[in-house]
């Protein structure tokens, strides 16, 4: 069943700018809907196009305590569980190198009855010992990629610090990956850098999370993998044209996930940009442009072009094209408006610093100036109407009924840091039904994980007839 996808490109902004402004802003809302050729109801990929490689950590810390190695390899299980036949995929443990973990060459299986369940038991055998160097990883993960025509994802876990290699090392190595896969970095424990995290996801075009008990990793991998087995296209790009008098000055996606591209931004030529944004499926997602102008002569109240934007899918340019106008006024009363969607995105921005600034306070101890922050970024997500703010606010704080913001008592480290990094979070309502989550089937004769749908036992082949004594879904 041959799959396309169509998609639109809608720009807000105001282009009104008084006498000698210089800061231009928009709001960029792209939307990709995904269809099959017979009828108008959103398609998934062909399992074949999606390779997808698990990264666990496995350094001496993960054996600090035991739990955290016992949680990875069952939620590496539930991952391999999650992948339909077809599938592509492999295994890699991470230390101060990457090593093999399934299959034992450099290369990738494909999903079925017997490889999952040859996957699984490499899994349970994997032990914690040794360094953390992520970018060694990553670049291993690289190499076992095919080209850019599949849908490639990695998953990677880590409960530690990046202290077996430099920052300039890992710095290359996102370079040399940045639109070759997307990867989905997850933390575990206390050991871990939300600062690494978020470095990693905001360059391979990823999502950022941390679970604040190891038994809730399992549902993390599982729903991770299920949302890669939605996206339809591998490579869609945002082509940014500037005109000789503006110049870029950011360009940050803002929902579903803060990040900012700029740095990660390849520069085509003098006067154009391209952002890569990863893999898509059925799906909205907003940018947040801010481009620096300058008059070009002294005419005023006319309309000029500041920039287009287009979009790039599969190296072909789509026909959803939007334009950023600027118009320099002496009238204060056009110029001073705000656009709605700017000033929601804009206000989102403002609530996510507060948030930082008041973890990075908890982090050195000062709880004075973290209340301050933090009751800042309360009344900021009050005020804008921020739910999904608030609610990462409620494990850091208490709010009362009128409205006093009280620090929480005992926070832990974990509180601290899964609070940083959920703190980029901005989900939309979703556009489209997501692929519902569908739980692992135990085996009552011998208690190991089969797929879910599975008829019988991967491991000891025992039929799922639906009775207690035999298989039971978790």
């Amino acid at each position: 069943m041959e799959t396309a996808m169509q998609f639109s490109l809608e720009a807000n902004q105001n282009k009104y700018l008084r006498v000698g402004g210089r800061e231009l802003h928009a709001v960029l809302s792209v939307t990709g809907q995904g269809t099959t050729a017979e009828d108008d109801t959103p398609a998934r990929s062909d399992p074949s196009r999606l390779v997808e490689v698990l990264v666990i950590d496995c350094s001496g810390s993960m054996a600090d305590p035991p739990t955290k190695m016992a949680a990875a390899q069952q939620a590496a299980a539930a991952a391999i569980n999650a992948l339909p036949d077809g599938v592509r995929f492999a295994v890699i443990q991470g230390t101060h190198e990457a090593t093999m973990v399934y299959p034992a060459t450099r290369t990738l299986a494909t999903a079925g009855s017997a490889t999952r369940k040859e996957a699984r038991a490499a899994v349970a055998r994997l032990g914690a010992s040794g360094g953390t160097a992520m970018g060694s990883w990553l670049a291993a993960a690289r190499d076992l990629l095919p080209p850019s025509s599949t849908i490639n994802h990695v998953l990677l876990l880590t409960d530690g610090i990046n202290q077996h290699e430099t920052a300039d090392a890992l710095e290359r190595v996102l370079r040399g990956c940045a639109g070759r896969f997307v990867c989905d970095p997850r933390g575990i424990g206390e050991g871990w850098h939300p600062a690494d995290l978020l470095r990693i996801a905001a360059a391979l075009n990823g999502t950022a999370e941390a679970v604040r008990r190891p038994a809730e990793l399992a549902a993390s991998f599982r729903e991770s993998v299920l949302a890669a087995l939605t996206k339809l296209l591998p490579d869609v790009r945002i082509r940014l044209r500037t005109l000789p008098y503006a110049e870029l000055v950011f360009f940050k996606q803002t929902s579903p996930t803060i990040q900012d591209l700029t740095e990660y931004a390849e520069r085509v030529d003098e006067r154009t940009w391209g952002f890569a944004t990863g893999s898509w499926g059925a799906q909205r997602r907003d940018y947040h442009l801010c481009l620096r102008v300058e008059a070009p002569d002294d005419v005023l109240e006319q309309d000029r072009l500041a920039a287009r934007v287009d979009l790039v899918v599969d190296g072909e340019v789509r026909a959803a094209t939007a334009t950023i106008l600027v118009n320099w006024t002496a009238d204060m009363a056009k110029s001073s408006r705000i656009d709605l969607s700017v000033s929601q995105v804009t206000g989102q921005e403002d609530v996510r610093r507060a948030i930082n600034a008041g973890c990075d306070a908890l982090d050195r101890g000062d709880r004075i100036e973290a209340h301050a922050q933090l009751a800042q970024a309360v009344a900021l997500a009050t005020a804008t109407r921020d739910e999904a703010a608030l609610e990462q606010l409620r494990h850091l704080v208490d709010i009362e009924p009128n409205g006093l913001v009280r620090l929480r008592e005992n926070l832990s480290q974990t509180d601290i840091k899964v609070s940083i990094v959920d703190s980029v979070q901005n989900p939309l309502p979703p556009p489209v039904p997501r692929v519902p989550a569908v739980a692992d089937v135990i085996c009552g004769v011998c208690l190991e994980t089969s797929p879910p749908g599975a008829a019988r036992c991967e491991e000891c082949g025992t039929p799922f007839d639906g009775d207690p004594a035999t298989g039971v879904r978790v």
